[in-house]
């Protein structure tokens, strides 16, 4: 991400539109025309060095804790079906042009809130899961109040990350709920195929 944006800020700028449509950023119309990749690459685009820092510091210590916590692919999987989902919210709900990793962040936040859902009995989880929990009310209250935030990106990250956690479950877990991890996939891909089909149909 940090390259990225480095690279934009010296051919054209991050805020440049004709730049972000050029580096990835999500576009309805280019979509439409089977330019799907634009679901994946904004998720590495920036506005500008304000937009980077806040979602580098949120990304670096919520991603610390989750990663530990699922493992590296794990994560990886979390953060990036997240972030398409995101994107892909953003495709059906929001028409402007639109990057950022918020997405997959929230997803990462809706990773957690799985957790907190398997292991509510662990005071020290169940401690962190509410001050997520305050964490994400606030952040969708400011979407709300502040012009030009994709808070359905958000929305759909959330959803995404907390549904794929129980998808991909955590490591070493013996007791892993396969029904949950099933009924989890199917409800994920149905409501992004609801989703896709409203995008599609605007």
């Amino acid at each position: 991400m940090i390259l990225v944006y480095l690279v934009m800020s010296v051919t054209g700028g991050t805020n440049n539109p004709y730049n972000l449509i050029r580096f990835g950023a999500k576009v309805n119309p280019l979509i439409i025309q089977g330019q799907y990749w634009r679901f994946v690459t904004p998720i590495f685009i920036h506005l500008n060095f304000t937009h980077i820092l806040f979602n580098g510091i949120t990304f670096y210590y919520l991603g610390v804790q989750i990663e530990r916590l699922f493992g590296h692919l794990r994560f990886l999987i979390i953060f990036m079906i997240s972030g398409i989902a995101g994107n892909m919210f953003s495709f059906a709900f929001n028409t402007s042009i639109s990057v950022g990793a918020s997405g997959a962040i929230f997803g990462l936040l809706g990773a957690f809130m799985m957790i907190g859902e398997i292991a509510w009995r662990n005071p020290a989880i169940r401690q962190m899961t509410k001050l997520f929990v305050i964490f994400i009310l606030l952040n969708l209250v400011s979407d709300f109040l502040t012009v030009g935030i994709d808070i359905s990106g958000h929305i759909g990250g959330l959803i995404a990350g907390f549904l794929c956690a129980y998808i991909v479950g955590l490591p070493h877990r013996l007791d892993h709920n396969s029904i949950k991890g099933a009924v989890a996939a199917v409800t994920l891909i149905i409501v992004l195929g609801i989703i896709l089909y409203r995008g599609f149909n605007a």
